[in-house]
Formats: structure tokens, sequence, C-alpha cells
């Protein structure tokens, strides 16, 4: 089984090697690797090219794009894995073991898609966690209370974007929340959840980044909703709920 993973960068120079060193060890024998660049300005290309493991990439591209959900969309499009999962250049796999998992998981040809959970690391310490984003099996009725699964561990079959599309690119920081509700909710693919670590992501993110911005993705998060007709609250319970729900991953670190 053919799986492809795409990283999507901009200014990463300070960690993509990592990210890149992550998908090359990886024990599953198929995997198709690309990498597409928003033309960076720092010395991102360089570290790319000059990586050890850099024959291990399949296609890289740099050149301009609208954002990261462009990017995305952009390698989604040239992907020809059977698979395809989405590691962010400043992400990094738990293990080298994480795409044997996954293709195992994909070895029921009934399964559309499928996740795990994700820990946030330290943006310049990746062994120190201060976030646990465990997640849980799907339900309906959980993207109403803010619910989604972590995105970098979301493993989705190729045909399931090209029957139900890729990224909306209207949705500026929370277009994985419109994607995921879009897949689980509204289409209702079959999904498994999977209950280990698959993913370390470094904190600092958009959405994460200032109450500001954490505001901003939970409206984009409400709007979502309401495109889906999912029956919410209003909109200030709605973010206040989502908010919250996320405390206990500060509390509740794996052990």
């Amino acid at each position: 089984m053919k799986i492809s993973i795409i990283t999507v960068s901009y200014n990463a120079q300070a960690t993509i090697a990592e990210t890149i060193s992550s998908v090359a060890c990886q024990t599953h024998g198929d995997i198709e690797y690309i990498i597409i660049d928003g033309a960076s300005t720092d010395q991102t290309c360089n570290v790319i090219l000059s990586h050890p493991q850099y024959k291990k990439i399949t296609r890289f591209i740099s050149e301009a794009d609208y954002g990261v959900y462009d990017a995305m969309n952009k390698g989604i499009k040239i992907a020809s894995g059977d698979v395809i999962g989405l590691l962010n250049s400043d992400d990094i796999y738990f293990d080298n073991t994480v795409l044997t998992q996954v293709a195992e998981v994909f070895s029921d040809p009934l399964i559309d898609a499928c996740y795990a959970d994700l820990i946030y690391v330290k943006e310049f310490d990746s062994s120190k966690v201060v976030r646990y984003w465990k997640s849980k099996d799907y339900r309906a009725g959980l993207f109403e209370k803010g619910w989604m699964p972590a995105h970098p561990t979301f493993f989705v079959r190729k045909r399931v974007y090209e029957r139900y599309g890729a990224f909306n690119l209207q949705y500026k920081i929370q277009a994985d929340f419109e994607l995921t509700l879009r897949f689980l909710s509204a289409k209702q693919i079959k999904t498994c959840y999977v209950s280990k670590i698959w993913v370390k992501m470094r904190m600092g993110g958009i959405s994460n980044r200032s109450l500001l911005g954490s505001i901003i993705a939970n409206m984009e998060s409400y709007k979502a909703c309401k495109e889906h007709e999912l029956s919410i609250s209003i909109a200030p319970l709605f973010i206040i709920r989502k908010m919250i729900s996320r405390a206990p991953q500060f509390f509740n670190l794996p052990k």
C-alpha cells in the first residue's frame, strides 16, 4: 500500500530537517513523500536540498501560494498514494512505526480514514511535552461541541478527497476543522480511531499562538458548523465550550 505524505513549508529552516528525518526513518516500505514550499525567503529550500535523506523525497516544489491550505491542496492533487497524510514542517512522527500502523488500519478495505493522538511539545525542545490531545471514537454530535480529530494524525484514502473535495480556502485558519467535519459528519465516511500517539506538534501555531488567534479560529469552526447545518448553540457559547474542552489537554499528560 502506497502512503503519500505531504509536508508544506514556509520559512521553516529551523525545524524542517527533523520533519524530513521522521518521515525518512519510517519502517513502512512504500512511501511517497511530497514537500510543497511556499517560496521561502530563508534557508528552508537549502536545508531540504542538502538533507542527508533528500533522495527519499519523491517531489519537491517551491513556489508562491495562497497559504498553508492551498499548498496542502496542491500536494493532495499530485499525490498518487492510496492513502494521504499531512505532516507540517514543524511536526514529527512519534516513532518510526507510525506509517506501518497506518497501513495495518487500512488493510481493512471498509476504512476510509483513521486518526490517533497527538502531543504538543515546546517550540524549541521536542522532548518536552506540554499538552496531550487525546482523541476518541467519532460519534454524531461531537463537532457541535467543538471536537475534531488531531489533523496531523488524520490519514484519508485518496478516493475520499476525489469524491468529497479537499480544503475549502474560504477558511483561513480552520479549514482542517471544516474538512474533517465534512468527511465525518456530513458525508459519514467510515473512520477508525487508534488510541496511540502518532505525532509531536510544536507549540506556536496560528490558532494557539494567542487568545485572539484562538477566538478567530473558533469563529471559523462555528461558521463550518453552520455551513453544514449542524445544530449548535449561539456563537459565544459554542466558542466558550470549545475553549474549555481543551483545558484537560494541559493537565492529563501521557505517563
